[in-house]
């Protein structure tokens, strides 16, 4: 599922977090009684629970829902697929898209389902390199294809509000694997995305 009504958070989860991030507020000089404060731990962590429901899902068992046997050998690209997720070293957002494609061997997915693999493994604690090889896996090992390509072009707000505080980075992380690997089908895959081929 893409989104859980508050009524499905688990109750006890979000009983333990609310006093968890109650107890930050004042540990960071707030007055957790103040107003505008009185609700904010119960929203943080239903938020937080929100954003890491990707824990909760399988990204295979969703590939699996919605696959189809094809006699297609050619590229399928979903591609400007829009991801938000958090880095697990300071738990601040990162946000960007994804490109994805693949060369099917006798098997195909719902294009929606490729989106889905990128929001599961987006919405948990993550770091962009291991983001990307986990969409790539994920769809290598469901549809066993001739070769598999992703790419993730992201903004970190742990550089841009904090440390080097560089507001117009850009990180870019790639994963190739199969016919992708073949300089050919790259570049093929390269233009694509870019808007480039002729």
């Amino acid at each position: 599922m893409s989104y859980r009504k508050i009524e499905e958070y688990d109750p006890k989860t979000t009983a333990s977090l609310t006093a968890h991030y109650r107890d930050c507020l004042g540990q960071l000089g707030e007055d957790p009684a103040r107003e505008g404060l009185l609700m904010t731990p119960e929203r943080v962590a239903k938020a937080m629970q929100f954003m890491t429901q990707g824990y909760q899902q399988d990204a295979r068992a969703i590939l699996n829902s919605a696959k189809f046997h094809e006699d297609v050998s050619e590229m399928i690209l979903v591609k400007d697929i829009e991801l938000y997720s958090l880095c697990e070293h300071h738990m601040l957002p990162f946000f960007g898209k994804a490109h994805v494609a693949y060369i099917p061997n006798g098997w195909i997915t719902g294009l929606s389902k490729v989106a889905r693999v990128v929001d599961i493994y987006s919405r948990r604690l993550q770091v962009q390199e291991r983001l990307t090889t986990q969409i790539l896996h994920a769809i290598k090992e469901t549809l066993n294809p001739l070769g598999v390509a992703v790419v993730i072009e992201a903004s970190h707000l742990c550089m841009m509000m904090r440390g080097v505080q560089k507001q117009n980075s850009v990180t870019t992380t790639s994963a190739f694997w199969g016919e992708f690997e073949k300089n050919e089908t790259r570049s093929e895959f390269t233009k694509l995305i870019s808007g480039k081929l002729h």
